[in-house]
């Protein structure tokens, strides 16, 4: 299930940010507390604008907060989203990243009236990389260098999917 944060999550958001193993492939983290609080009060934040184009929704898992799902309209104009999804480490390998990279494409597509929407993932991330395929997301290759982490420059795999192809 995905509902929008409470300032009370940042608690659980901190026990997976907070991990090096969480945040390799990411330009942020590990988190402090305070980076934790932070990301949950900008989170709701932007949940108030209007219009909106951020909406960033806790993970819940057998009624426990376990991670984020995040959806940025990228272009209102040619209707362009992008999608992001974390997930608490002591969570992986159970289809819980492909059911929210499902439920927020369908969100995309349903609710925003999207044309694309695209994900990117570091190419070293390969259980990103098989649940955007396993959505069926099409790969379209390789952004070089786009993304400054901890250990220098990061290349990007860019995925995306269309309305069209969402349907069928």
């Amino acid at each position: 299930m995905l509902r929008e944060f409470t300032m009370s999550d940042w608690i659980g958001v901190h026990k997976y940010a907070s991990q090096d193993i969480v945040c390799q492939y990411q330009p942020w983290g590990p988190n402090t507390e305070k980076d934790s609080q932070d990301f949950i009060n900008q989170a709701i934040k932007d949940s108030a604008q209007n219009p909106r184009t951020r909406f960033v929704f806790a993970i819940i898992y057998e009624e426990i907060m376990i991670g984020a799902g995040e959806f940025n309209i990228r272009n209102f104009t040619n209707k362009v989203g992008e999608i992001g999804y974390i997930v608490h480490p002591d969570y992986w390998g159970k289809g819980i990243a492909t059911e929210v990279a499902t439920l927020l494409i369908d969100f995309g597509f349903g609710e925003l009236k999207l044309h694309r929407i695209y994900a990117t993932c570091d190419p070293r991330n390969i259980g990103s990389s098989k649940v955007l395929e396993k959505v069926g997301m099409t790969k379209e290759g390789r952004i070089r260098e786009d993304l400054l982490i901890k250990d220098g420059w990061r290349d990007s795999s860019l995925y995306s999917v269309l309305e069209q192809e969402w349907k069928s």
